[in-house]
């Protein structure tokens, strides 16, 4: 995999490369200072992917970015500091795969942030190529009575490609939705304050970044933040920095588990777009108590790894897609 860095800091380009030099997957094969020269040297390095500095002089990254993804359809993988972060819930937006967290001192995290990158690179070609290895199973869609099923509050997971799916998603929802929704969505410290500004703008709903005892509401959009697990208590929500779960922090299993519990069979769980297998447990518990849960489906998914492995537990009543997830939660709560 072809590998093209672009970062107008010599440090970070040099941090980036010796980070994934000894990755067997990937090879660099060039380097940029800013947006103009990546564009010229695309057409001759003809690169599988692009990591792409947020903020660079000349031709910043979200210009770049357009370009890239309208000419060239190759990958990009965002990378920013937590004070661009507006900037990149925008790039998310606008197209880039994912994003990884700059960091700030190269001591601390490095093989986690290797790993971290290296994923996303590897998964973004073999998105592109469409050699994800996984097989859809079928879910037959359950004809539900409104009188069955009475839902009293909704949690959200997703991972690589949530904000974008979020965004959408929480858009379509009535400003009266009658239930609260948590979220948890894989992120860095300080991004997911963006990313809650950006679904409140968007949103009838009320969004926000969750904080420690925060009383739940109805009509109100629960964010994690990033680096906090974020549970559900009587009438409250919780937030703590027990060890990572599957790797992260904030752990949608860690969400649905206790929402299940608290909700019993009044809960609804939407598991979105992610790798790895976070959230499949938790949607395991939702079932143990009589909950109802929807996966979004491989079409619609930047990446599938988090519905795939729900629906292999067999813990999925429905697949959809992201647009019609908006609408069957509406009909749900009807």
């Amino acid at each position: 995999m072809r590998l093209l860095i672009v970062d107008d800091s010599a440090f970070m380009r040099r941090i980036i490369s010796d980070m994934l030099k000894d990755v067997k997957e990937i090879t660099i094969v060039g380097t940029a200072r800013n947006g103009k020269e990546a564009l010229e040297m695309i057409p001759k390095l003809n690169p599988d992917v692009v990591s792409l500095d947020v903020e660079m002089p000349i031709m910043n990254g979200i210009k770049t970015l357009e370009i890239i993804r309208e000419k060239y359809k190759i990958p990009v993988i965002m990378l920013s500091s937590n004070t661009n972060s507006e900037i990149t819930i925008e790039a998310l937006e606008k197209g880039a795969f994912d994003f990884i967290e700059k960091p700030t001192n190269i001591n601390e995290n490095i093989e986690e942030l290797k790993n971290d990158l290296a994923s996303k690179i590897i998964a973004s070609v073999l998105k592109r190529k469409g050699k994800e290895d996984f097989k859809t199973q079928q879910v037959k869609k359950k004809v539900i009575k409104n009188n069955d099923l009475q839902i009293k509050a909704i949690a959200i997971g997703a991972s690589t490609g949530g904000p974008k799916a979020l965004v959408s998603l929480i858009k379509e929802l009535p400003s009266e939705l009658g239930v609260p929704i948590f979220i948890v969505q894989h992120m860095p410290a300080g991004f997911t304050t963006s990313l809650a500004s950006r679904m409140d703008i968007e949103s009838k709903l009320k969004v926000v970044e969750a904080s420690d005892e925060m009383v739940i509401e109805k009509n109100v959009v629960y964010l994690a933040p990033g680096d906090y697990h974020m549970t559900v208590g009587n009438k409250k929500i919780r937030l703590d920095k027990r060890e990572k779960i599957n790797g992260v922090r904030p752990s949608v299993d860690y969400l649905f588990e206790s929402a299940a519990e608290v909700y019993t069979n009044n809960l609804l769980g939407v598991i979105l777009t992610g790798m790895g297998k976070d959230g499949s447990t938790g949607m395991k518990r939702i079932k143990e108590f009589n909950g109802y849960t929807i996966a979004q489906d491989k079409e619609s998914s930047t990446i599938f790894g988090m519905p795939q492995s729900a629906i292999k537990l067999g813990v999925v009543d429905e697949i959809l897609s992201l647009n019609e997830i908006s609408q069957r939660i509406i009909e749900l709560l009807r």
